[in-house]
């Protein structure tokens, strides 16, 4: 299992998906997971958070899912704060091979946000705010992962999509020496080419 964090215009949507094709492994994003379940959109709409026993729960469940049908894991988002990474070292630790964190100038963040063009990543002062929490929220996060010595790499996702992919494909056969490569296409075929979460 892997685990992907990255600030919002990283790219670590985009890269988790093309990994998950490139390795065979489940890409499982803590975003795509809430809004598949229909259940919450109200609260998303209103730019809140579900409670973190919810995302636990759902996430869980989508963990459990892909072990038993035979897949490594990429987790794209999650754990999101303490209260959740509290939950994962306590019941997954041992299961994780190591944690990557797209590394990616924040002035180049904002010129790609801008370029998504959402509502929520026009606003500057809005924006390094939620950088603010992401830092504050992965340094918690990083404190807990270190304490159980699970490796967490820094990788430079500044470039190309496909030259940080590579780059990706490099520090994933190093952390888990069996993942080996599904596709020839290290590119990921058609995985969608844009800066997402």
């Amino acid at each position: 299992m892997i685990i992907l964090f990255g600030l919002a215009g990283s790219g670590k949507g985009t890269q988790g998906k093309a990994l998950s094709e490139i390795f065979g492994w489940r890409w499982i994003s803590v975003g795509q997971v809430i809004r598949d379940t229909g259940e919450y959109d109200d609260i998303i709409n209103r730019g809140e958070l579900i409670n973190d026993d919810d995302v636990n729960r759902l996430m869980s469940g989508q963990i459990a899912k892909a072990e038993a049908e035979g897949y490594d894991v990429i987790l794209d988002g999650y754990p999101r704060d303490e209260y959740q990474a509290k939950w994962v070292v306590a019941n997954l630790a041992d299961k994780i091979d190591g944690a990557i964190f797209l590394d990616v100038p924040k002035e180049e963040l904002y010129e790609r946000l801008a370029l998504r063009g959402r509502d929520d990543d026009m606003d500057r002062t809005a924006i390094e705010r939620r950088f603010e929490i992401a830092e504050q929220n992965f340094y918690a996060i990083s404190t807990l992962l270190s304490g159980e010595n699970i490796e967490i790499r820094k990788v430079d996702g500044v470039g190309s999509v496909e030259e940080v992919t590579n780059r990706l494909v490099d520090v994933m056969k190093e952390m888990v020496p069996g993942a080996r490569v599904q596709t020839a296409d290290v590119n990921g075929g058609e995985i969608e080419r844009s800066y997402g979460e």
